[in-house]
């Protein structure tokens, strides 16, 4: 049954995945239509063709490795110098360029000479190119606002789960009580594991993180504490000790090894699926981008540990960049994990936003081959026309991004290298959620 359960997982991520290509290259398709741009292929995958069937002018399919997709469109890049498509050369980088130009004018029909995609003004281009991961990003907000506002995450609350019995200071390595340690005040003021704060100093509250900031603020002062029990509410009063915490970042996160002076009352939160309101969410969505911002900044500085990973004795660390094949492994784990149906659909759908999000952010890169890189060219091609007229010169023309083809190729490569090695890691030492 456990491996049903994880083939079932796989299978489940498989489909988002694909859904999130196909909404990604939709993005792409209905903007192309709109400028008048043809598209002859609309395909989800690579590789041999599945399926497919023509509608209009545009090929709709399915292809054999669903690790992508694409659309081709009509005149990508300009053609060369002479206005006409140039003869092959002997030089590799010149070839590549060439190859680059003379796929772009492939299928090329009469009536096409108006509908090619470099002919459309840069703003335009920028739409096309950029409708792409736009629709990743809309998709993976709908979906994190789906699990935050109809499921809930998994969060401290301000139900007690155990109270400490004296003040020890957190750098200390040990749970057991002396004689030395003075009584806790949670302790002294008869809260119990159980007890749902409802107010905290005459201000009603359902917060934990603004609960333990007010506890952390105000060493020293004594305080009401109200506290559902048995369905009535009782009244404690406790003293704030001081003593050696945890430090916080500003995002509420505990920071390993650092400690702070602060209010202590000595009881910890229970853990529970919490919803979250509008602006709950929001607020925890910016987080997340920011998180995975800072991630892809961080992408070059973790591949010697994923190396040591896939390759030595290092072990996975939980933020280990990770792949397809990683996504659907862990997939494959949470259909098997013991918890409520609800709760392991509300990871599936968290997983399908959180690659959204990744392929929002990873395409909107400035480079060739991504969608980021195109968006530029149209960028440059733009400022270079606009100072040109205000400069009351000659109008440059279209920026030839098909020059730019032999630094794609080799960011392509160092894509594909990198791809081999997440996957290696993700074969022999992935990571784990259970």
């Amino acid at each position: 049954m456990t491996t049903l359960m994880f083939i079932l997982g796989i299978v489940l991520f498989a489909v988002g995945l694909l859904f999130s290509i196909a909404w990604h290259e939709l993005g792409h398709l209905s903007t192309a239509k709109m400028f008048g741009i043809r598209v002859p292929q609309y395909m989800v995958g690579f590789g041999p063709t599945i399926f497919s069937r023509k509608k209009g002018e545009t090929e709709y399919g399915v292809k054999a490795i669903p690790f992508g997709g694409y659309i081709r469109m009509i005149g990508m890049f300009p053609p060369g110098a002479d206005g006409r498509l140039e003869a092959r050369s002997t030089s590799p980088w010149r070839g590549m360029i060439e190859d680059a130009r003379s796929a772009a004018f492939e299928e090329l029909q009469p009536g096409d000479e108006k509908r090619l995609f470099y002919t459309r003004k840069p703003w335009k281009r920028v739409i096309v190119m950029f409708a792409g991961p736009f629709m990743n990003l809309i998709l993976a907000v709908v979906l994190f606002l789906t699990v935050l506002m109809g499921f809930g995450i998994s969060q401290q609350t301000t139900t007690v789960s155990s109270v400490s019995q004296c003040v020890i200071s957190q750098t200390e390595n040990r749970d057991d009580c002396t004689k030395s340690d003075p009584a806790s005040p949670a302790a002294a003021a008869g809260l119990r594991a159980g007890d749902k704060i409802v107010a905290f100093d005459g201000v009603r509250t359902d917060e934990w993180d603004r609960l333990s900031d007010t506890i952390r603020a105000n060493p020293g002062e004594r305080v009401a504490v109200v506290v559902e029990r048995g369905g009535k509410e009782v009244t404690l009063h406790a003293t704030i000790a001081t003593n050696q915490v945890a430090k916080k970042d500003g995002n509420g996160q505990i920071v390993e090894g650092e400690y702070v002076t602060a209010g202590f009352l000595g009881f910890s939160a229970a853990t529970g699926v919490v919803k979250q309101d509008f602006g709950q969410s929001v607020t925890w969505m910016g987080d997340r981008i920011g998180d995975a911002v800072d991630s892809l900044a961080a992408l070059p500085a973790k591949i010697p540990a994923l190396w040591d990973a896939a390759f030595g004795d290092g072990p996975r660390e939980a933020d280990s960049p990770m792949g397809v094949v990683g996504a659907a492994r862990v997939g494959g784990e949470i259909a098997t994990l013991d918890i409520p149906a609800t709760q392991q659909l509300a990871m599936f759908v968290m997983l399908v936003a959180g690659f959204n999000l990744s392929l929002f952010l990873f395409n909107m890169l400035p480079l060739l081959p991504l969608d980021g890189g195109h968006i530029a060219g149209a960028l440059w091609e733009s400022l270079r026309r606009n100072a040109a007229k205000v400069l009351r010169r000659p109008d440059p023309g279209p920026f030839d991004v098909a020059k730019l083809m032999p630094v794609a190729y080799v960011v392509a490569g160092i894509f594909v290298c990198f791809t081999l090695l997440v996957l290696v890691a993700d074969v022999v030492n992935p990571v784990r959620i259970s």
